[in-house]
């Protein structure tokens, strides 16, 4: 059986880097560091690790156990914290990964309310774009997500995953003041991407219009966008939360016809949840409807 203190220390040098980064991390004498990972070596009959210079590299072995042990000590410490808030050794701690734009807009609202319904739960936050924060989920670095995919709903969830829909929101095309059109009418502009999904969807959609666009700039900060297409420099398509976050007064929008992208929670594990990501995740699911009937 492994021991997870070696294991521990494995994956405190495939993060930091070296021995001496992942020695001042764990606060470990450095001598201890490099015995317990020799440990770890006889313990696996595998070569975790090689020299490199004057420091080190992780094998491919090295490699995917320390993936691994990410996620084991990830999930056992989100054990740890969920045992200690059912037996009353702490208050807890919730943990929330989201992507700009929910940040900028619905999430506030349910992190405010969740807040007040349960003032000794302490409750963090990480800015991810979907494919990180579910990295983390998996990792055990954060207890509940919110992402985004874009279309219908595909049946499968990511592995270990579970994934509930909040809501369903439009996309736009963004535009200088006095343009007009449908998609393809924009076929000649150039065109500012987002994060990898974004883009992905910009340029199906531009795909299915007959063109492929002209990607001039990339960038996932949406006041950015919103700034580059306002001083001529392309035109772009955003959702409805990133206008919602921000919206430029030197810009025009036109919803696009057909065009959504759906806005999830997701937890990692089988139900039922821990009592406090379980609260959050209701919370968020009643935010985005009440911040709509109350105009934002």
């Amino acid at each position: 059986m492994l021991d997870l203190t070696r294991l521990r220390v494995l994956v405190a040098v495939a993060r930091h880097g070296s021995v001496t980064a992942a020695a001042e991390a764990l606060h470990y004498a450095q001598p201890s560091v490099s015995h317990h990972l020799a440990r770890l070596e006889i313990e696996t009959g595998s070569q975790l690790l090689q020299r490199v210079g004057r420091g080190v590299r992780l094998t491919p072995a090295g490699r995917l156990l320390a993936e691994r042990g990410e996620e084991i000590i990830g999930r056992l410490d989100a054990a740890e914290a969920e045992l200690a808030e059912h037996t009353g050794l702490c208050a807890g701690r919730v943990r929330l990964a989201a992507f700009p734009s929910a940040l900028g807009s619905f999430v506030p609202r349910a992190a405010a309310r969740f807040a007040a319904a349960h003032p000794d739960v302490e409750l963090q936050f990480v800015e991810a774009e979907p494919p990180a924060a579910l990295r983390l989920l998996r990792s055990g670095d954060a207890d509940l997500a919110v992402v985004f995919d874009y279309g219908p709903p595909t049946g499968a969830d990511p592995a270990g995953v579970r994934l509930t829909p909040l809501f369903t929101e439009g996309l736009h095309l963004v535009v200088p003041p006095g343009r007009e059109g449908a998609l393809a009418d924009f076929a000649r502009s150039r065109w500012i991407a987002g994060c990898e999904r974004c883009r992905e969807s910009l340029v199906r959609r531009c795909a299915a219009a007959g063109f492929e666009p002209d990607i001039a700039f990339t960038t996932d900060d949406y006041v950015a966008v919103q700034a580059l297409v306002a001083a001529g420099l392309g035109v772009t398509i955003l959702p409805d939360l990133a206008l919602l976050a921000h919206r430029s007064p030197a810009v025009a929008t036109i919803p696009l016809e057909g065009g959504e992208r759906r806005v999830l929670a997701a937890a990692y594990g089988v139900p039922p949840d821990p009592p406090a990501p379980a609260r959050l995740l209701e919370f968020l699911s009643e935010s985005h409807s009440v911040m709509e009937n109350s105009g934002g």
